[in-house]
């Protein structure tokens, strides 16, 4: 089945809307997605009918609520292949995923002469929270990149140690839109008895992820980057492994029972999930994989390549135009810049064609220094995005050239 972009942008309310009396581009959906009205609405139909705080009481609204919550986790293992429910632990964001990672495995974990394998094209979510554990002696190190994007898997094999306690990867690069084989690099790191970490916050809104299937240890995910709410995110891991870290977070709802000077933990998932719930966020999240299943992750995939096939065929014919590598840009992102422009300065000119694109470094500064960029402009592609907004985004490039380029 085909996907008619043309058909589910009807399902959009922003798209409705005019900036500089012109329909919006938009083509940054790596960055955050826009939201169909099922989701506005499924989140409406929570506050309006069913709003109350879960796991606190047994009055309906209560019920009706704490039912919701849990139906929408278990709607998420199913859209994971995760094996059940406790797997899966409600959090705000990618981020702060691997904050729990880095805090409630590694720093609990991990000693002085211990080391983390990730590589150069990762998001800030996947080095920061881990420079953390260097405190302890724990040392970082990174796996380099061909000239086409993908990784140089020689060297994987070379940096792995019988030291390397956890290898975390992306699983697709928000710069390169490289798709690493993170089911080869989870063999590999299980093989050396390391802990396998997955980012999964550009895959999972466009392509079929199986956690069984790749068999990873974690893997972390952001629900506004596919259609559903800020503020709502996913951390996936081994229940086996969960039930051995400590809390990250601590207060209410994450526990079982209180004495004055101790506490005992809540059984999974709940022991990750301090406080009240962000119950509108896993509502939306809900609604989201409804619609992602009904079109379909195949389908979305093979539309983002096609669109990007077609972006980079008009793209070429641009003056200037310089991608910031010849390899993976098929995979629904293209980072670029034009000659003797700032990325800044082309987003600027683009938004008065209603394009809307990311400047700056993408939060990948290691990854735009190993390419030899400060910045760099990203157009991304997503369910909703056609060929005409491709012909308009190069008209408006068009533009940049004319204004800086004459």
């Amino acid at each position: 089945m085909s996907l008619n972009a043309e058909k589910i942008r009807e399902d959009f309310p922003i798209f409705k809307r005019k900036i500089n009396n012109k329909s919006l581009a938009f083509l940054d959906s790596a960055s955050t997605s826009q939201k169909p009205q099922q989701v506005i609405d499924t989140v409406e139909d929570y506050y309006e009918q069913h709003n109350a705080n879960p796991h606190r009481s047994i009055y309906t609204l209560c019920d009706e609520a704490t039912q919701i919550y849990e139906k929408a986790r278990e709607k998420v293992a199913k859209f994971i292949n995760a094996k059940n429910d406790e797997e899966i632990v409600f959090v705000r964001n990618t981020n702060e995923a691997m904050n729990i990672l880095a805090y409630s495995y590694a720093m609990e974990n991990l000693k002085e002469g211990d080391e983390i394998l990730l590589t150069v094209m990762e998001h800030h979510a996947n080095i920061v929270p881990w420079q953390m554990v260097q405190k302890k002696g724990v040392k970082l190190k990174f796996v380099d990149i061909n000239d086409d994007g993908t990784l140089k898997p020689d060297q994987l094999n070379d940096l792995i140690t019988k030291n390397t306690k956890i290898v975390s990867v992306t699983n697709k690069s928000n710069v390169l839109g490289t798709v690493n084989p993170v089911k080869e690099i989870g063999k590999i790191a299980h093989d050396n008895g390391s802990i396998f970490v997955v980012d999964g916050a550009q895959s999972v809104p466009n392509m079929p992820v199986d956690v069984e299937d790749i068999d990873c240890d974690f893997l972390a995910f952001s629900g506004h980057k596919m259609l559903a709410p800020m503020n709502i995110g996913v951390l996936y891991g081994k229940s086996g492994i969960l039930e051995k870290m400590e809390p990250f977070m601590r207060g209410s709802d994450m526990i079982k029972e209180v004495q004055l000077t101790e506490t005992v933990w809540n059984d999974l998932p709940w022991k990750f999930e301090a406080g009240t719930p962000n119950v509108e966020g896993a509502v939306g999240l809900s609604a989201a994989i409804d619609y992602l299943n009904k079109v379909g992750l195949e389908n979305i995939e093979k539309h983002e390549e096609e669109l990007s096939v077609y972006a980079i065929e008009r793209l070429n014919e641009v003056k200037g135009f310089k991608p910031v590598c010849n390899g993976m840009m098929k995979n629904g992102v293209i980072s670029f810049n034009i000659a003797g422009v700032h990325s800044h300065d082309v987003a600027y000119i683009l938004d008065d064609f209603a394009v809307a694109i990311r400047s700056g470094h993408m939060c990948c500064q290691p990854l735009m220094r190993r390419l030899g960029f400060q910045s760099v402009a990203r157009a991304s592609f997503y369910l909703y995005n056609t060929k005409e907004e491709i012909d308009t985004f190069v008209e408006g490039l068009e533009k940049v050239n004319t204004v800086f380029n004459k």
